[in-house]
């Protein structure tokens, strides 16, 4: 009966939704308890669990333990941390309220990210003993990122520092210091002890130097700006359950739409106007944000999933390149030159980091220069896309400025993006329509042409057997050439080095190379370790089904280290040569290349026989 009281009270409500941030152990957990507590939204069962759990804990005599109610993973209870995003609804005479507790721990930043990119104020916990750390600086620059300007400092477990008013003062000072350098609008301070109560929901006699509200005043009485931005719709379905009804389905993202509203249709700039408005079965006649509808239009037209909605009048950026701002969410490296999938509303297509700029210093605020990504770096990089997309900036608009990268082949969510705006000059390029074409090209050499990607580690022969092939071809008169991984770091490559980095450039360098001698109307024979399946994929998808042959050359590193001459994988071993493929780098082989051949089973005359059989004649 309680909560049907309490759906009616709230109906007129607006909802504020916040997180709780910071380092571990700053009390985020034990402040959301305190919240229910003192609000009144606890049941009688849940504090009597709250004060069973802290007698097995030993702690009859100490104050409730409220972070209990947050902590649901059975490892969160054990290690005393929040792991998981732990979501809350509760509300006050004035305001509905969402709060996500989110994980301290620097291994969990991805899930503060995750959760902040919903939010619109955060509470920034900070431990009033240890002052501000890493984690709270990391904390409030994804927030800035993410778009969130609201900011509460809430200065914790002043009862441990005797409520100290210059402990307080210190504290802000800093963090008003820091604070300068990011995007907020309205930042807030208040000295409370969430563990004790003070300050949080009721004013404190113990904090009577604090002349301000409390945080649970704070909370019910800020003023949360109107979102005033435009129509946007990224279209998420086709509805067609008969010939004679159409509709399109998403969510509305930002700004309002009604019946005979004129919208364009990006990136094909339709237009028509806007017929019916559908939530569920109910025709409505208008709609505003954070909606999901269905819209008939009064012209036939051709709109996809992937498409976008806006009003006729607005514009919209539409580009294959801009400079974004990442967050890195995982320990598998990201590199300038890879291959990703970009997911962004509706949208999907591949994409690569084409630069990486620079990477944030979390304590001073540096931008430093890096050449690769590693688990919680917040980077500015530049993302080629395989084809224009739409969007906005983050700033503009965070639900169509925002992305994720996902790996190709795990799938995994790798990073969270920001964009910060176009590279215009991608606009400005365009591919040639050439006279003589690849065909030609190809007719008057009198043969095909494709790439005969030979991959195998340092040693195991490949040189060799691309010299014995290209001078079987060049005797049949079959115009071939080859690209040798020494030859092109005395020129092409030259400014490269053996880091991973390096590495993934430099196949990204030689399979555009080969692509175009492809195209020229030959035969392309690389010989490179190219030891990641990433970029040797890349290679193969810049080419047609036929016009690429992975070949690996699977000879065992016992082997090849028997026929190392310069003694390179000595070296290696004792550390002299760092980043060597099969030694302190990886070497991935082919799952499925189109030929496998070995230098220790086979003779030279036979391989090559073996490729032009199975590739070329």
């Amino acid at each position: 009966m309680l909560g049907n009281i309490q759906e009616i009270n709230n109906k007129d409500k607006d909802t504020l939704t916040f997180i709780t941030c910071g380092s571990v152990d700053d009390g985020k957990s034990t402040l959301i308890g305190r919240f229910l507590n003192d609000n009144d939204f606890l049941f009688t069962d849940q504090i009597t669990k709250l004060k069973t759990e802290n007698k097995r804990k030993g702690n009859q005599f100490a104050d409730i333990d409220y972070a209990l109610l947050l902590d649901g993973l059975s490892s969160e209870r054990e290690q005393g941390i929040t792991i998981d995003v732990s979501y809350r609804y509760f509300s006050t005479k004035h305001r509905k309220f969402i709060v996500a507790d989110t994980p301290g721990h620097f291994e969990y930043t991805r899930n503060m990210a995750t959760a902040c990119s919903n939010a619109e104020l955060a509470i920034i916990l900070v431990d009033a003993r240890k002052g501000l750390l890493e984690q709270t600086f990391r904390h409030s620059i994804i927030c800035s990122l993410m778009g969130v300007k609201n900011i509460i400092l809430a200065v914790n477990k002043m009862d441990l520092v005797n409520y100290s008013e210059i402990r307080f003062k210190e504290i802000i000072l800093k963090f008003q210091k820091f604070a300068e350098t990011q995007n907020f609008q309205l930042i807030d301070h208040i000295p409370i002890s969430a563990l004790k109560g003070d300050n949080v929901v009721f004013k404190s006699p113990n904090l009577s130097w604090y002349e301000g509200p409390s945080l649970m005043s704070i909370l019910n009485l800020i003023k949360i700006l109107p979102d005033e931005s435009k129509f946007r719709m990224p279209v998420q379905l086709v509805n067609r359950p008969n010939m004679d009804f159409r509709s399109y389905s998403g969510y509305i993202s930002n700004g309002k739409l009604q019946v005979n509203d004129t919208i364009r249709v990006i990136p094909t700039n339709q237009r028509t106007k806007i017929k019916e408005i559908f939530i569920g079965q109910k025709s409505i006649i208008s709609v505003g944000r954070g909606i999901s509808v269905s819209l008939t239009t009064k012209d036939e037209l051709s709109i996809s999933r992937g498409d976008c909605l806006i009003h006729d009048d607005d514009e919209i950026e539409v580009s294959d390149q801009f400079n974004t701002t990442l967050i890195w969410l995982t320990n598998t490296k990201g590199f300038s030159g890879r291959e990703y999938i970009l997911k962004h509303t509706t949208q999907k297509c591949t994409c690569v980091i084409s630069a990486i700029k620079s990477k944030l210093d979390i304590l001073t605020g540096n931008a430093l220069a890096v050449n690769e990504i590693f688990l919680n770096d917040i980077c500015k990089v530049n993302i080629k896309t395989a084809k224009p997309i739409w969007f906005d900036s983050y700033n503009q608009n965070k639900h169509l400025g925002g992305f994720i990268l996902i790996d190709k082949l795990t799938k995994n969510t790798l990073a969270a993006g920001m964009i910060n705006f176009a590279l215009k000059r991608s606009k400005n390029i365009i591919y040639q329509k050439l006279y003589v074409d690849k065909d030609a090209r190809r007719k008057l050499n009198g043969h095909s042409s494709k790439v005969l990607w030979l991959t195998g580690l340092s040693g195991s022969g490949k040189t060799t057997i691309a010299n014995e092939l290209c001078k079987s071809l060049h005797n049949d008169g079959i115009r071939s050439f080859i690209l040798d991984g020494d030859n092109l770091r005395h020129g092409l490559n030259f400014d490269l080095g053996f880091t991973d980095a390096d590495r993934i450039e430099n196949i990204r360098r030689v399979s555009h190379v080969a692509k175009l001698m492809v195209d020229a109307g030959i035969y392309v024979i690389t010989s490179f370790i190219s030891p990641f399946k990433s970029e040797r994929d890349f290679a193969r998808q810049l080419f047609n089904k036929h016009e690429f042959a992975e070949i690996f050359v699977d000879t065992p590193i016992e082997v090849c280290e028997k026929r190392d001459i310069k003694g390179l994988y000595k070296k290696a071993r004792e550390g002299q040569i760092p980043n060597f493929t099969g030694i302190d780098s990886p070497y991935e082989k082919p799952l499925s290349p189109e030929i496998k051949v070995s230098t220790v089973n086979s003779s030279l005359e036979d391989i090559v026989k073996l490729i032009r059989k199975k590739v070329i004649d």
